[in-house]
């Protein structure tokens, strides 16, 4: 149970302060009591966290000595304390449809370059301090934003980042991410491009028509590559094509690969400094089952890492592990043979493998183990 109220816009905060009195257990993330300052002046804080906040320094005599106060950490490129996850909107900031260019003006590349700068491995203290503050802000996030979902429902995909937009791997992606979204499934991928842009677009495209996901991905081909100058712009012009619709997706990227742009498709985006922690979130939170696609070293380290939380029960129970692409699995990267051979083997335990060509075929298992 959460001991603290967290209070993160400014509407719960007036609820919590209009009566005045004595506050206690109440966590004020990234609020601006500025507004309501002669309000929150009436009141006395005991045993409260404030967590960069704005206006705290004027109210110092109604804070006792049991609270806790982290400052804002103006000097950096990006907010400390988020009161929620990311969007294409606010992680792409700065960025102008049809000016490519714009890129390096927006607020994620401004991350980026402050990350590298700073060192992806760094020993400065402050540094290291501040990326783990933002990130468990991020945890934070996630927790809230899953709050209104049945932890079966969360779907993970898995795959390379490498996967071409015009690829038949990513079409499949695209259109079984879309009949699970329908279905009531949300759908979580480590938020780049590839196979994690085809989850979230199948994602945005849900409830429109065969016809209107064929035009999408047509637009996407001008570029297929992330490295495309294009790649991003495209994006963009497809969702002013299709606007949002009320279905959402959870994006989980990272800095760590921040030269592999976050997919704007993603409703809403948990981007993170550590990409440990990023990989464990993902294959945590996805108990719904996770699917693999085509992919290479870093969707090999998910497929074992998944397989360990599942011989183990560590959640209580384990969950599907989908292969997407026979051939591929068994052939070309033959996985799938060796974890049913250390099955055989009693090596693993508790894990529900399938492998698959069909869309089709994919959903079912999905939504017969959520039911």
């Amino acid at each position: 149970m959460n001991r603290y109220k967290e209070i993160e816009n400014i509407d719960t905060l007036k609820t919590a302060i209009e009566a005045g009195g004595t506050l206690r257990h109440y966590a004020f993330q990234a609020i601006d009591f500025r507004p309501v300052m002669e309000e929150a002046l009436r009141c006395h804080y005991s045993d409260c966290i404030f967590l960069g906040g704005f206006g705290v320094d004027d109210m110092q005599e109604c804070i006792d000595e049991t609270c806790m106060i982290i400052p804002r950490f103006n000097d950096l490129p990006f907010r400390v304390f988020r009161s929620g996850l990311y969007n294409a909107a606010t992680l792409y900031e700065g960025y102008r449809t049809g000016d490519p260019e714009s890129y390096k003006e927006c607020y994620d590349s401004k991350v980026y370059e402050h990350y590298l700068e700073a060192g992806k491995q760094t020993g400065d203290i402050k540094e290291t301090l501040v990326r783990i503050l933002h990130d468990h802000s991020i945890n934070d996030g996630i927790d809230d934003f899953l709050e209104s979902f049945e932890e079966k429902s969360v779907v993970g995909v898995m795959g390379g980042h490498g996967l071409s937009r015009c690829d038949e791997s990513y079409r499949k992606v695209v259109l079984l991410s879309k009949k699970l979204t329908e279905g009531g499934s949300l759908m979580v991928s480590g938020g780049g491009p590839g196979a994690m842009e085809a989850t979230h677009l199948g994602a945005w495209m849900a409830g429109r028509t065969d016809e209107e996901v064929e035009e999408a991905l047509q637009m996407l081909s001008v570029a297929p590559s992330y490295k495309d100058r294009e790649w991003l712009d495209t994006a963009f012009k497809v969702m002013e094509r299709f606007p949002a619709s009320s279905y959402v997706s959870l994006g989980v990227p990272t800095w760590l690969y921040g030269h592999e742009p976050a997919t704007p498709f993603a409703t809403h985006i948990a981007k993170y400094f550590d990409n440990s922690t990023r990989e464990d979130t993902i294959l945590t939170i996805a108990k719904g089952g996770v699917i693999y696609s085509p992919g290479s070293a870093g969707t090999m380290q998910e497929i074992f890492q998944d397989a360990v939380q599942n011989h183990y029960l560590s959640f209580g129970y384990a969950s599907p592990m989908v292969f997407l692409d026979k051939k591929f699995w068994t052939e070309e990267m033959p996985v799938y043979r060796l974890m049913q051979h250390l099955i055989e083997k009693g090596r693993y335990n508790n894990l529900l493998l399938s492998i698959t060509d069909s869309v089709d075929e994919i959903v079912n298992i999905i939504e017969e183990f959520r039911y």
